[in-house]
């Protein structure tokens, strides 16, 4: 398949097939001059976009998702040369952590704020790791000596920037909720009613105003289906996970679990 053709049936918009065209860039460019190249960070949504356009150009290996830990939500794309079996963190990221007063009460959007201020671009940021008096921010490794060098506040807060290795990254604990229910069909509204507690028919309101992702990519429609393992997200509610699908009761339903992060 050609590029035009990936492109036009991958991209959902203008600004993605810019996105997707710059992932074909990297892995062509690796493959002609025999050398790791690197995106940007990418969003989950992105990420997925990018992955099944690699899989439709039949890329299938010599390329890998990194984010600094396993748990990452933003990741880069890293493509491999045929002599490198695993992409080598420190040419693609870096990890900073930055130290505060725990009474500043720093949050998540003050650290993304005072970034944004500084001109970096969200691209060029993976994950921040908030802890009381401290946060962890993976970023791209020719953006971190700008950062070292004048990340100093966030809001009235002062902040202290140092490099830290990737494995040193305080990683917030995992919290979710297992929830078991049975439902009548494995639509998104029944599913979503089950993982955000409420009735099926304000499941559904919440989908078709637009604030439900399936898989991160949005949906308006309370009847697409939802399987094992699908990750549902909705704005203010937070997310959750359909960790396994069982079988029918005498009734008729279907047995769920959902696994609710907290």
């Amino acid at each position: 398949m050609d590029r035009k053709t990936l492109l036009d049936r991958a991209a959902r918009d203008a600004e993605s097939r810019v996105l997707l065209a710059h992932v074909l860039d990297k892995a062509e460019q690796c493959r002609a001059r025999n050398m790791p190249t690197h995106t940007d960070f990418l969003s989950p949504a992105e990420l997925r976009d990018a992955t099944e356009l690699l899989h439709a150009a039949k890329l299938h290996d010599g390329w890998a998702a990194v984010g600094g830990y396993d748990r990452a939500e933003r990741r880069m794309l890293c493509f491999l040369p045929d002599w490198q079996e695993e992409p080598d963190l420190a040419d693609c990221l870096s990890a900073l952590r930055v130290r505060y007063r725990a009474e500043e009460g720093i949050t998540h959007r003050d650290l993304l704020g005072s970034l944004m201020a500084l001109g970096v671009v969200r691209a060029k940021l993976g994950d921040i790791l908030v802890s009381e008096s401290s946060a962890d921010v993976i970023v791209c490794a020719d953006a971190a000596e700008y950062l070292l060098r004048e990340w100093t506040g966030a809001g009235h807060a002062k902040l202290a920037a140092e490099r830290i290795e990737p494995d040193e990254l305080a990683v917030p604990e995992l919290k979710v909720k297992e929830i078991r229910d049975t439902v009548a069909t494995l639509r998104l509204d029944a599913v979503a009613s089950t993982g955000f507690a409420m009735s099926r028919a304000k499941a559904a309101e919440l989908i078709v105003s637009g604030r439900v992702q399936l898989n991160h990519r949005e949906t308006v429609k309370p009847d697409a289906p939802v399987a094992q393992g699908d990750v549902v997200s909705a704005r203010g509610l937070g997310k959750f996970e359909l960790a396994e699908v069982g079988g029918l009761s005498k009734k008729g339903r279907t047995a769920i679990c959902v696994r609710r992060y907290l």
